[in-house]
């Protein structure tokens, strides 16, 4: 799956390593998001004085937004080892049930992405999670039997950017089931200011509030601002980041003053220009700019239908005035007379 490797969501492993080097491990450094933060703080307190196992957590939102640090938060905070996978490298029952045959009393375990379980894998959860137990077919035919295994009683934190995905008997299994929102610019430049302190970088307040305004809302992607600039910084500007520095760095990365990219430029002016403003299929967009239509609608459309510049009708994807104005694309008749050939 490709994505433009400044603003995409969708960490690779350098990335990865790069951002769990800048995550908080308590939840009272972990910014922002204050009515998740709170129900966690019950949740755990909850479950430590009573020396349980916390309840199940099913956490939601866009990519990005810290959904894989709560999970190693609520370990940390828990004193309990975590364990980790995400839904697509679970591609066998064997894969799980090697998993969950290990698992620790009040351990972690850790699913990102859960929407994207493999149906028979995802049955062997619903009595995992509800009753601790775990069954394992074994043979096959009229001589075939169901032995089962006790599991102590553990925390299964599961991690979507699509809950509607999500089955709903798997959904309701999860007793705290939290959203995730996009950041606000103030929220988002304190964690820049947090990372260029661990990074040992000097920042002044403009400029972290500066790549927090091209940030999308998103401190993977405000971090990941921050290290390109940091790399400038440190070639044309001494290492020092300051408010012009910022503005220079970002604006040669083609990052605009409300944060989109190439790609956003592309989806936007493939609408607009190419069909007229719509509507057009997902798939029909995603094969003009060649891109994945999962990395469009996960990463790119939901800051773009937040920010008002895309609408999402039966009939497909259409540019709204605001997205002509912005991007000063002479409005045309729109492109609608054969919408059944681009509806998805």
């Amino acid at each position: 799956m490709r994505a433009n490797a400044t603003i995409s969501a969708a960490p690779q492993e350098d990335e990865r390593q790069f951002e769990a080097a800048l995550r908080p491990e308590r939840l009272e450094d972990f910014a922002g998001q204050p009515h998740v933060k709170e129900q966690l703080a019950i949740a755990m307190e909850a479950a430590k004085r009573r020396g349980e196992a916390m309840d199940h957590v099913l956490l939601c939102g866009p990519p990005g937004l810290g959904k894989t640090t709560l999970a190693g938060i609520i370990a940390h905070e828990l004193g309990v080892a975590l364990d980790q996978t995400a839904g697509p490298v679970l591609q066998k029952k064997l894969d799980l049930t090697g998993i969950l045959s290990n698992v620790r009393p009040r351990q972690v375990f850790f699913v990102d992405e859960i929407h994207r379980l493999l149906p028979d894998i995802e049955e062997i959860l619903y009595s995992a999670l509800e009753d601790f137990r775990l069954d394992i077919l074994i043979g096959s035919g009229p001589g075939a039997r169901t032995h089962s295994i006790s599991l102590p009683r553990f925390t299964a934190v599961g991690a979507t950017t699509r809950q509607g995905l999500l089955s709903a008997p798997l959904r309701g299994r999860f007793g705290i089931v939290l959203r995730l929102d996009p950041y606000d610019e103030e929220t988002l430049a304190k964690i820049v200011e947090r990372s260029a302190k661990l990074l040992k970088v000097e920042i002044t307040p403009e400029a972290s509030r500066e790549i927090a305004r091209r940030g999308r809302g998103t401190p993977r992607i405000a971090n990941r601002l921050l290290r390109r600039v940091r790399d400038y910084a440190q070639v044309r500007a001494e290492g020092r980041i300051d408010e012009d520095v910022a503005r220079a760095a970002l604006d040669l990365l083609k990052v605009d003053r409300m944060g989109l990219d190439e790609i956003d430029r592309k989806i936007i002016t493939t609408i607009a220009e190419k069909y007229g403003g719509g509507p057009i299929g997902l798939s029909t967009i995603a094969a003009s700019i060649d891109e994945q239509p999962d990395t469009i609608e996960d990463v790119y459309e939901p800051y773009l239908l937040q920010l008002g510049f895309i609408d999402r009708t039966p009939r497909g994807r259409i540019a709204t005035d605001h997205a002509f104005e912005y991007f000063g694309i002479p409005r045309k008749m729109r492109f609608g007379s054969q919408p059944s050939l681009f509806r998805d």
